[in-house]
């Protein structure tokens, strides 16, 4: 047994040594052999790297607007294309949420724990001296925000109940907010201007990024309610944030909110809702069908370039074969196995598409690296797994393309080979 074993390594140390003696002198023929591979795997690496990176990005963004949150809006965020559907609705109010919160203080079993109001504009503009930073988040609320947001201060306060009640005209902005009107000073205690209104800044966010890519949680100003309706009126976009007790029964906390907003806003049995609950569900719902889109090009550009790629192997080995029947026929007389001589082509094909396979997933780690230095906000993900499955599926096409013209030459009779010219 143990001799066996020992043969067996002893072969395969030859046969590797041989296979690279083969690539090596045939270096550019070798390369175009294995270029299908290299677009293949190519291919299946940054389809991976790019599904890797939506879905990090994706949960990051998720965590940006609160697993345990959940929003009183008057459209939906699964259907955000269907405006048509929504825009007859009555406005939602502010004062929505005082009333949740009494209903919530007067039932201890609810799933809900608080009502935050806010009102938003993405129009507004922001000034200090002579800088000016246009398109700003603007938002409205009260001093409870925070237990419905994730984002941690990095200097400063949030404004206080006092300051909230009374309207007062302070504001928290975000990291794009303070570095872009106070690049070489401190924000805190310096006023910004709002549609010809001075706001004292109080509070500086720590950087957050961007929501999915889009939307940038550093580029907001937040201020009082009452602050807000004075610069850009009432009800210009009304939401209503809503944290739940436990994520694990948001089914329960959406529909006890159903029910409570349906009271409120006095919706007879049988009618449609004028409003709509929106949680971060909505997102991966929109989300799938992009991966799916992703994966299948990856997965049809895979296949066909292996499939090329593995043709190009198998013909490649086959005339390696021809070229090599009189060695063939040699090692034959000599005593060499048919396990030998499959094995040694085998693996001269197994090493081609390996080669291929680490040229490949050297060119994805390239692009990868000039994606994320070029587009710093654009989410990929380049993971071990990725790797082992890129040289896997190598290993897998060299095996199939080779194993024909492996068994072909393993078949070869010693005495015919020998008079091959």
């Amino acid at each position: 047994m143990n001799g066996n074993l020992q043969q067996f390594r002893y072969e395969t140390a030859e046969s590797l040594k041989i296979a690279l003696f083969q690539i090596s002198s045939n270096k550019i023929r070798s390369f175009l052999t294995a270029l299908g591979v290299i677009i293949g795997i190519v291919s299946i690496t940054m389809m991976g790297t790019a599904i890797n990176g939506i879905d990090m990005g994706f949960e990051k963004s998720l965590s940006m607007i609160g697993y345990d949150v959940i929003y009183i809006q008057k459209s939906s965020w699964s259907t955000m294309g269907e405006w048509w559907r929504y825009r007859n609705r009555p406005d939602l109010k502010t004062e929505y949420a005082a009333r949740i919160n009494r209903i919530i203080a007067d039932n201890p079993d609810t799933e809900l724990l608080i009502a935050v109001p806010q009102m938003s504009t993405y129009q507004a503009t922001a000034s200090y001296k002579d800088r000016v930073l246009e398109q700003i988040f603007s938002l409205g609320t009260n001093h409870e925000y925070l237990k419905t947001a994730s984002g941690d201060l990095a200097s400063g306060r949030f404004f206080t109940p006092g300051e909230s009640a009374g309207s007062e005209m302070v504001c928290v902005v975000g990291d794009d907010i303070a570095s872009g009107l106070f690049p070489n000073e401190n924000a805190l205690g310096k006023s910004i201007s709002l549609k010809n209104r001075k706001f004292r800044i109080v509070g500086v966010f720590k950087k957050q990024g961007k929501f999915l890519g889009l939307f940038s949680f550093d580029n907001q100003v937040i201020m009082p309610l009452g602050a807000f309706e004075k610069v850009y009126g009432r009800n210009m976009f009304v939401t209503i944030r809503v944290k739940i007790r436990d994520q694990a029964r948001i089914a329960e906390a959406k529909e006890e909110l159903l029910g409570l907003m349906r009271r409120i806003r006095r919706i007879a049995p049988g009618k449609e809702e004028d409003f709509s609950i929106n949680e971060q569900k909505a997102f991966k719902s929109q989300l799938d069908p992009i991966k799916n889109g992703i994966a299948a090009a990856g997965i049809f550009i895979t296949g066909m370039s292996l499939f090329v790629g593995a043709i190009g192997i198998m013909n490649i080995t086959f005339v390696s074969v021809r070229e090599r029947t009189r060695e063939i026929g040699l090692r034959k007389a000599l005593g060499a196995k048919r396990r030998t001589i499959l094995l040694q082509f085998l693996i001269e094909s197994v090493m081609i598409c390996l080669l291929g396979g680490v040229v490949g997933l050297v060119t994805a780690l390239s692009i990868t690296f000039v994606i994320e230095k070029a587009i710093p906000d654009f989410p990929v993900q380049f993971s071990f797994t990725l790797v082992l499955a890129s040289l896997g599926v190598s290993v897998l096409t060299g095996i199939i393309s080779g194993l024909a013209p492996a068994v072909n030459a393993s078949k070869l009779d010693p005495a015919d080979s020998l008079r091959y010219e």
